[in-house]
């Protein structure tokens, strides 16, 4: 069977610099009817199990350490057994919301995992976060960006730990070389196309 997208809006905080803003995060789920693949952890567990519904979950992946996109991420990795995957250069932030706990497995530049015949390949993109990680799925033909490109643009680089020059150069060399048609799949809010986000850049 071909692996499909699930996909789920969770709504609760993010936190840094002293600030508090309410959010809504996207939250996906690549695999088939048997295994699946976790993409950031937002807020609420619940309503992640029940997209992943009884399937075996083998990742769970972050695109980077804000609280808004791991603040769940033990407490899902305890309710399904799956790793956590983070790329190291997020250890400060990550200690900022799990003091004293760590993740699983170093996601890093290249790491691919292969769920449901299909295989997402990491490709690290700093700036907004310094360990900020994309997946990209040339099966599926699309990226997940997690909160380095939107429909609109970069990701915010105006908090702690985030460069406005490395995150336009990040989305330059490292997004804007794929295929035009690639379909971004955003952290928050809508899809957009690499081709779209090329032309307003």
């Amino acid at each position: 069977m071909a692996a499909r997208i699930d996909y789920g809006v969770v709504s609760g905080t993010f936190s840094l610099d002293g600030e508090t803003h309410d959010v809504d995060n996207n939250v996906w789920i690549v695999g088939d009817d048997t295994e699946c693949l976790v993409i950031d952890a937002p807020h609420d567990v619940a309503a992640i199990l029940h997209l992943i519904g009884r399937r075996k979950v083998l990742a769970i992946v972050l695109t980077h350490a804000h609280d808004d996109h791991c603040r769940i991420a033990p407490e899902l990795r305890e309710r399904t057994g799956a790793p956590i995957w983070l790329n190291p250069e997020d250890r400060p932030l990550w200690e900022l919301t799990h003091p004293g706990e760590s993740w699983d497995r170093d996601l890093v530049d290249g790491t691919e995992f292969t769920v449901g015949g299909t295989t997402l390949t990491a490709i690290h993109t700093p700036g907004h976060a310094p360990g900020a990680t994309c997946l990209v799925s040339e099966e599926l033909g699309c990226v997940f960006t997690g909160d380095t490109l939107f429909n609109g643009g970069p990701g915010a680089t105006g908090r702690s730990y985030s460069d406005a020059d490395v995150i336009r150069s990040s989305i330059a060399e490292r997004l804007f070389t794929l295929p035009p048609e690639t379909v971004v799949h955003t952290g928050h809010g809508p899809d957009t196309t690499i081709g779209a986000e090329r032309e307003r850049a």
